[in-house]
């Protein structure tokens, strides 16, 4: 196996100037889109939405460039093309995770007299013309689980890990990307905006955001620090919540399955909370 490169020990990589440059960066365009009170739909608030969700990829590219030499730099970019470092079994968990805890959800609300699931707009129209899910899902990929994981996991987690352990910075992670967040809640017409800030559904999302980054801590440090990974299941989270319309009742025990689940990985760090794999 290569030797994995050393990071730089220089202030630049520190893990707090990356949050603060990231921050800083999204929030500049964020805020002031937010307070012209216009739809994320019309082109000036749609190009402070795309300009502000460029915070994460920038601070990872940038201060990769500005501290790492010439093998930290390939290594950077062979963790997001390489597909080798991802075993099948993590495959599995990549691609089949979301979708089953989503069908088991529907399911239990079945079970206890509900509707469970409906299929969204875009998967129905998919049914109809099957082409149409290729530029929708790479539209899909690019726009948010590549952009945000260049910088998320693809630089600062291994950061984090640097300093403490897998648990501590996962906990760290998952505040500051839930933070990040924050600002679209006032943006007219964007997801978080419809969830309603200040709302249970606002809290939920927030909680959500450090369960995820549990799971994609898991994986990122058992697949070899792959970032290509983390983009995977980050836009399988995406991509299956564009599909399926899930009732309050079944995002409910969605979110307790999620609980569950973070709680179960929880455990694997407090076992061996240094790097949140099975090995010791």
């Amino acid at each position: 196996m290569n030797k994995e490169p050393a990071l730089s020990n220089s202030t630049l990589s520190s893990p707090w100037l990356f949050f603060v440059l990231v921050l800083g960066w999204s929030w500049l365009f964020w805020i002031p889109t937010a307070l012209l009170g216009r739809s994320v739909e019309s082109p000036i608030a749609k190009l402070g939405f795309v300009l502000g969700g460029l915070g994460p990829m920038l601070g990872g590219v940038g201060l990769t460039y500005l501290t790492q030499g010439k093998e930290g730099r390939r290594d950077y970019w062979l963790r997001i093309i390489d597909p080798n470092r991802i075993g099948g079994k993590w495959y599995l968990v990549i691609f089949l995770f979301v979708p089953v805890l989503t069908a088991l959800a529907a399911l239990i609300d079945i079970l206890f007299g509900g509707s469970g699931a409906t299929l969204e707009e875009a998967a129905i129209r998919f049914l109809r013309d099957p082409l149409a899910i290729i530029p929708f899902a790479l539209s899909l990929f690019f726009i948010g689980p590549f952009i945000e994981e260049l910088g998320w996991r693809g630089y600062v987690l291994e950061r984090l890990q640097a300093k403490w352990n897998a648990l501590a910075s996962t906990l760290i992670l998952g505040l500051v990307w839930a933070l990040w967040h924050l600002p679209l809640f006032f943006i007219k017409d964007t997801y978080q905006y419809n969830l309603g800030a200040g709302s249970p559904s606002f809290w939920l999302f927030m909680i959500g955001i450090i369960l995820e980054t549990a799971l994609l801590t898991w994986i990122f440090n058992n697949t070899r620090r792959s970032t290509l990974a983390a983009i995977l299941f980050h836009f399988m989270i995406n991509f299956t919540g564009e599909l399926i319309a899930a009732t309050k009742q079944a995002d409910f025990y969605s979110s307790l399955l999620w609980i569950f689940s973070a709680i179960v990985i929880t455990m694997i760090m407090i076992w061996n909370a240094r790097t949140l794999t099975s090995r010791r």
